[in-house]
């Protein structure tokens, strides 16, 4: 077992993410007894520096963290501790510890706006806002949403033939999006699929 490096105060920070949409939810500290019980019992262990304690993760709230993998960094002193959270990661109630500092006028794409859309997505089949096109799919129902999907993977083959990058790229975002509609609709996740890929990565 990889030894970790803690400082003076028997301490290390740990990066605690999303194990799916990779998002850092908050930054906290280990000491060797909180990671000890972290891995014994899969959940989240931490040492609280202001009351000198352990703290188990969610044993109030109920948002516990469900441990995924625990990685170290090349000098074992700091941790990314991914997890499936049951609920926030903040205690203010919020997702994410996190908040926007600096945000650029031109965004690089990022993944994160999958697990974003598929809870637009969920919301929208459960409230059926009027006027809105998730709406109209699913109340025209599962052969609707089909034809578009077909019809959207038909385009986006069309504009590789075609070789027209830039309708490659809308037609390919369109198709994501009618594909997790669909998703949504049979009640099949996506990260469900996912899963699929990795072990088919991993038995190759």
């Amino acid at each position: 077992m990889i030894e970790i490096t803690f400082d003076e105060q028997g301490l290390a920070p740990a990066v605690v993410q999303d194990a799916r949409s990779k998002e850092v939810l908050t930054v906290a500290y280990m000491n060797k007894e909180s990671l000890e019980k972290t891995m014994a019992t899969g959940e989240t262990w931490f040492y609280s520096r202001s009351r000198q304690e352990l703290w188990h993760k969610g044993a109030t709230s109920g948002n516990t963290q469900q441990v995924v993998s625990i990685r170290t960094d090349c000098d074992q002193d700091a941790l990314v501790i991914e997890v499936l959270p049951s609920g926030p990661a903040c205690h203010t109630g919020a997702r994410s510890c996190f908040t926007e500092l600096l945000q650029e006028n031109t965004k690089a794409g990022s993944v994160g706006i999958l697990p974003h859309l598929m809870a637009v997505i969920a919301e929208r089949e459960q409230a059926m806002p009027e006027g809105a096109y998730t709406t109209y799919l699913f109340t025209e129902g599962i052969d609707k949403i089909c034809k578009k999907v077909g019809e959207e993977a038909t385009e986006v083959v069309i504009g590789a033939k075609n070789r027209d990058a830039e309708e490659v790229k809308w037609e390919a975002a369109d198709l994501i999006y009618h594909l997790l509609v669909l998703l949504q609709e049979q009640k099949v996740s996506f990260f469900d699929v996912l899963q699929v890929l990795e072990k088919r990565h991993e038995e190759k």
